[in-house]
């Protein structure tokens, strides 16, 4: 482990309801939950004035409603969540070329292979100003922890919650640990929470005292080992800029089982559709077809089906995923289906026999008529879903957000990132004068980049507390 606080994390503050609040003023500083809607949705993220009631990640969308029944409920904005991730990614990679991002709002930063920082103070410099940076670019919160490895990283950035920022000291590292949870560590979940519990292990310096064999008793060699390094502190895991992608999904989750053995195989050949779009998009093909079916039992099954050489094609990925299909009963009911692609690689079967043809082919010989393209078909008009929190654009009132819809009509209110909190109008959901609209961004005209921090102006170490 290294002996200064080099190693960053960061992770952005309730990052969807964030994003949310800054593009709506009628929402900030009010609850806002994001996920699925549905009476089998759950919670993507909550605000930190929707988790005062106890809401949080991964619950029940339903249980959530029970807590906070006055929060602002919306759909989740992927393509503008991407968007203002992919800004603060950048400024992560302006201080070092060894960035590991873990999602859309958490990243590891190796500030030492960057140059940026090689001693506590300047590591604490560096922080602050990424994080005027990201308040500066996208007008959200971040907060960051610093520390000599990626565990206490992590740790570090917990306890800086929310939009703050703390420094683990090298050599303070155990004493730090010590009254803490075993659930502060990674890898302890509930279950193996509960094992330490019944053994009388509570805080991390319990597992350390316990001692490594009595650990590997408790939970087997790997873990053992693993659990009491982490409790010393030891954590010698590299930043790692580019994680090698093993495969590209796709699933949906039912408000209501599916029954119909046909809408199933429909729900199927849409899913591989989705899944080879979000393929070609990472310019990438697969060997392996995956398909995952949930059962009315929350059974699962999973079944694959490898081909002679990877593709991109729809209809390839359509037709094997219908093949594995016919070997699951659906009797009952599906509440889940996937179409997954693995075995990955940068070209496809086709590329290969074209590269051996010596690129023949790829036009109509001469004299030969090239085959017509098929007719386009005849569009079939589909009633608008409005989706609660979607950007919307009114010909009279400008931009906007529905606010909800339902019997044949949406409510919007329109506003924007920079007005003040806007009007309410209702229409008919069929309103002509009423469209989808993008996202506007969060900060109009971002400003330039704050002037690197002088050294006097680094702020005073933030206590860590347990």
């Amino acid at each position: 482990m290294r002996s200064a606080p080099t190693i960053l994390h960061l992770d952005m503050d309730a990052f969807y309801a964030s994003v949310e609040q800054a593009s709506k003023p009628s929402l900030r500083g009010k609850a806002v939950i994001v996920g699925g809607l549905g009476p089998r949705g759950v919670v993507a993220t909550a605000s930190y004035e929707a988790r005062v009631h106890g809401v949080h990640s991964a619950m029940p969308m339903s249980q959530a409603r029970r807590l906070a029944p006055n929060a602002a409920y919306l759909v989740p904005r992927f393509a503008l969540y991407r968007s203002i991730s992919d800004q603060v990614m950048a400024l992560l990679r302006a201080l070092s070329p060894l960035v590991e991002p873990l999602s859309l709002d958490e990243a590891f930063v190796d500030l030492e292979a960057g140059g940026t920082a090689w001693d506590e103070r300047s590591a604490r410099l560096v922080g602050a100003k990424l994080r005027a940076d990201i308040r500066a670019v996208t007008g959200l919160t971040g907060s960051v922890g610093l520390a000599a490895s990626k565990m206490l990283a992590k740790i570090a950035s917990e306890e800086a919650k929310p939009d703050g920022l703390v420094v683990i000291q090298p050599g303070s590292e155990r004493e730090m640990l010590a009254p803490m949870s075993v659930r502060t560590l990674p890898g302890v979940g509930p279950a193996t929470g509960d094992h330490l519990r019944r053994a009388g292990i509570h805080t991390v310096g319990e597992i350390a005292e316990a001692g490594e064999d009595e650990l590997v008793r408790l939970l087997g060699k790997a873990h053992g080992h693993a659990l009491y390094a982490m409790a010393l502190a030891r954590d010698d895991r590299p930043v790692v800029a580019e994680r090698e992608t093993k495969s590209v999904s796709v699933e949906d989750t039912y408000d209501v089982d599916i029954h119909d053995r046909v809408r199933v195989g429909l729900e199927v050949q849409r899913l591989a559709d989705r899944c080879v779009r979000r393929l070609r998009g990472a310019g990438l093909s697969g060997r392996t077809i995956v398909l995952k079916v949930r059962r009315y039992d929350f059974s699962t099954l999973t079944r694959s089906e490898t081909l002679r050489g990877p593709t991109d094609d729809p209809a390839v990925v359509r037709e094997a995923a219908a093949r594995l299909l016919d070997s699951v009963d659906t009797t009952g009911g599906v509440r889940l289906l996937g179409v997954g692609v693995s075995g990955l690689a940068d070209y496809t079967q086709e590329d290969l026999f074209a590269q051996a043809a010596g690129g023949a082919g790829e036009e109509a010989a001469e004299g030969e008529e090239p085959e017509p393209a098929p007719e386009p078909r005849p569009e079939v008009p589909v009633e608008r879903r409005w989706s609660a929190g979607h950007d919307v654009r009114h010909t009279e009132y400008g931009h906007g957000w529905v606010q909800g819809s339902g019997l044949g009509r949406v409510t919007v209110r329109f506003e924007t990132p920079g007005s003040a909190p806007g009007r309410v109008k209702t229409f008919r959901v069929d309103d002509p004068a009423l469209e989808a609209a993008d996202p506007l961004p969060l900060v109009q005209t971002p400003p330039d980049l704050p002037e690197p921090m002088r050294p006097q102006e680094a702020p005073p170490p933030r206590p860590l507390e347990a």
